[in-house]
């Protein structure tokens, strides 16, 4: 079964990391740089119409004239994260628990490529997992985060604990403390729960702080992946050499 991405920013970078099979444009003109990449890797081009497009990707998604044909999402091994380096003095992986949102998924990469998080880690089964529409809301990010699929998160959790990562769950349980009195200067996992759940208790009994964010308005919580990027920017504040 063919995989397909649209949105200009996140096929560029698909383009750019040579996972595009097949580039499928409505009108040529405009698209100059996409259908340069597309030529310089051997990527066939072809001219289709509206009609052809929307059967291959759906009717009213935000194509915006240009499609790709791509190789399937390419999830790495819980290792590969454990293992990667950057140029961060403290490691940062983002765990999510049930989200099911690709809107909310799509975001946090985003934020994650923008703080050098050094990945995402998703549970295999109840859980959004990566496709067109996390593609297209990431902008490009999907091509760079690093996304693990797991089987159990509570002995994912107990392995990273023994490779020194400290956890933070994101929620407002008896314990919790604000967001801004814990200093994350340490290995941290930050666990963020699904948009109506929360964190399982199992996950959440893991946690070796809880934390939450006030809240001042009229409305008691936060959209998940706003609820993300500031803990992740505040987390970031920590991890400079």
């Amino acid at each position: 079964m063919s995989n397909y991405i649209y949105g200009k920013n996140a096929l560029r970078e698909a383009l750019l990391a040579k996972r595009v099979n097949k580039l499928f444009v409505i009108n040529y003109d405009g698209y100059n740089e996409w259908i340069n990449l597309a030529k310089k890797n051997n990527v066939l081009v072809k001219k289709v119409s509206e009609v052809e497009i929307n059967n291959l990707i759906g009717k009213g998604k935000p194509h915006q004239g240009i499609v790709g044909e791509i190789t399937e999402y390419n999830y790495s091994s819980l290792e590969d994260i454990i293992n990667y380096k950057n140029n961060c003095k403290y490691p940062l992986i983002i765990m999510l628990d049930g989200l099911e949102d690709p809107h909310n998924l799509g975001a946090i990469l985003r934020t994650a490529d923008a703080t050098s998080a050094n990945g995402i880690i998703i549970p295999k089964n109840r859980s959004v997992s990566l496709n067109d529409t996390v593609a297209k809301v990431s902008t490009g990010a999907i091509e760079y985060v690093k996304v693990c699929q797991v089987a159990n998160l509570t002995q994912t959790l107990n392995i990273l604990k023994e490779k020194g990562y400290w956890v933070v769950a994101l929620e407002l349980a008896e314990g919790a403390v604000e967001y801004t009195k814990v200093k994350y200067d340490m290995p941290v996992v930050l666990i963020v729960g699904s948009e109506g759940k929360g964190i399982s208790r199992l996950v959440l009994e893991q946690a070796d702080y809880k934390v939450y964010l006030p809240m001042s308005g009229h409305v008691n919580s936060l959209n998940a992946s706003v609820s993300a990027s500031i803990m992740l920017y505040e987390i970031n504040k920590y991890r400079k050499e």
